[in-house]
C-alpha cells in the first residue's frame, strides 16, 4: 500500500485506541480507560487492521497476544504522538505560555518528595495538565522500556547505557523496630542481632530490598527469617504491630520517628545512603514541558534539602500558589 492511501485510511483515535490495547494489553480495559464500549474498541482496532492490511493482535482463550506489527506500529505511534505532543507545546510557547501535559511515573518512596516538586512546578506553569503514577521499581523500568512516561523518579539509578540520570536528592534507608525494642538497650547492636528478628521486606526487585540484601551481603546476614510485604506503608504497620522490624527510607517514617511510633537502633553501616533521580531515556525527545520541569527541579535542590532536612513541623505559607 502506497503512503498517501495509508495516510488517507489511518485516523488518530485508531491510534489511540491501538496504544492503549497494546499497553494494557486487553480489549475490555483499554475500553474502561478510553470510556468507550468493548465493541467500539474491537471495531477501531478492525478497522486500523484492514488500513494496514496485517493482524495485530491475536486472541488465545482469554489472552490476548501482541504479533510483531504490532511491535512495529507501537514504536511509530510513540514517535507520532511525541511529535505532536511537542509542536503543541512548541505553539503554546510562542504565545508565551506553557500548555500540553507532564506525564511522571515514581517508585512508591520517592512519593513523599515529588507532590513538593509538582506543586513549585504547577504554580510556575499552572497550563500544564499533570499526572503521577505510582508504581514499585520493575513496573518504572518497564515504563522507561517503553517509554510511555516523559520522566521516571526513582532510586538507585539502572545500569543501561540508553539511560539518563539526574541526582536530586539523597535517599538515606535506617534500619526501624517498634519502641521498647531489646536492641533500643543494647549498647551495641549488631547486624547478626538485627537479622534475628523477622524481617520485613519489600516485594523482588524494589530499591529498597535490593539496598537491603547489598548491606547483608556485605556484612554476611542470611536473613533466614523475613516477611514480604507490598509497601512500605504495611511495613510500617507490620513494625508497629510487632510483626518485625524492617529497612526504610528516611523520609517514609519521619512522622512516626517524631512521634515516637518507630525507634532506630544504632547499628554499624548504617543509614544506607543512595541517591532519588530523574531517569530519562536518551531516546526520547525532551518537549519543551520535560526542559522546563528539568530546569526547576536544578533550581529547587538547594531548597528541597533545605525543606526535607529540617524537623517536621506545620509549613507556614508558601511563596507560592497553586491554583486550580
Amino acid at each position: 500500500m502506497t503512503q498517501p492511501a495509508l495516510l488517507n485510511r489511518l485516523t488518530f483515535r485508531q491510534l489511540q485506541v491501538f496504544q492503549t490495547v497494546y499497553r494494557q494489553h486487553s480489549y475490555s480495559r483499554a475500553a474502561a480507560e478510553l470510556g468507550l464500549t468493548q465493541p467500539a474498541v474491537s471495531a477501531q482496532i478492525r478497522q486500523l487492521e484492514q488500513a494496514l492490511g496485517q493482524s495485530l493482535f491475536k486472541y488465545a482463550g482469554k489472552t490476548l497476544h501482541i504479533l510483531p506489527p504490532a511491535d512495529a506500529l507501537a514504536e511509530s505511534i510513540g514517535t507520532i504522538f511525541g511529535e505532536i505532543a511537542s509542536l503543541q507545546m512548541a505553539l503554546s510557547k510562542l504565545t508565551g505560555t506553557l500548555r500540553g501535559e507532564l506525564n511522571i511515573a515514581a517508585v512508591s518512596t520517592a512519593q513523599y518528595i515529588v507532590p513538593h516538586i509538582l506543586a513549585r512546578f504547577r504554580a510556575r506553569y499552572p497550563e500544564v495538565r499533570l499526572r503521577l503514577r505510582v508504581v514499585n521499581r520493575n513496573e518504572a523500568l518497564a515504563h522507561l522500556a517503553e517509554r510511555s512516561d516523559d520522566l521516571v523518579i526513582m532510586g538507585m539509578a539502572p545500569e543501561d547505557t540508553d539511560l539518563t540520570f539526574m541526582s536530586i536528592m539523597d535517599n538515606d534507608l535506617l534500619p526501624i523496630v517498634w519502641p521498647g525494642h531489646p536492641l533500643l538497650n543494647t549498647e551495641q547492636p549488631t547486624p547478626e542481632a538485627f537479622s534475628r528478628y523477622q524481617v520485613l521486606m519489600r516485594e523482588p526487585g524494589s530499591g529498597t530490598r535490593m539496598a537491603l540484601e547489598k548491606y547483608a551481603h556485605q556484612q554476611q546476614l542470611a536473613l533466614d527469617h523475613k516477611l514480604e510485604l507490598g509497601t512500605s506503608e504495611a511495613i510500617k504497620q507490620g513494625v508497629m504491630a510487632q510483626l518485625g522490624v524492617a529497612v526504610l527510607p528516611r523520609m517514609a517514617v519521619q512522622l512516626e520517628l517524631q512521634s515516637g511510633l518507630l525507634a532506630v537502633p544504632e547499628l554499624p553501616g548504617f543509614p544506607l545512603r543512595h541517591s532519588w533521580g530523574v531517569v530519562q531515556h536518551r531516546e526520547r525527545y525532551p518537549t519543551p514541558i520535560t526542559e522546563a520541569f528539568m530546569q526547576l527541579l536544578r533550581e529547587l535542590l538547594p531548597e528541597l534539602e533545605q525543606l526535607f532536612n529540617a524537623p517536621l513541623a506545620p509549613r507556614s505559607a508558601p511563596a507560592f500558589t497553586c491554583l486550580p
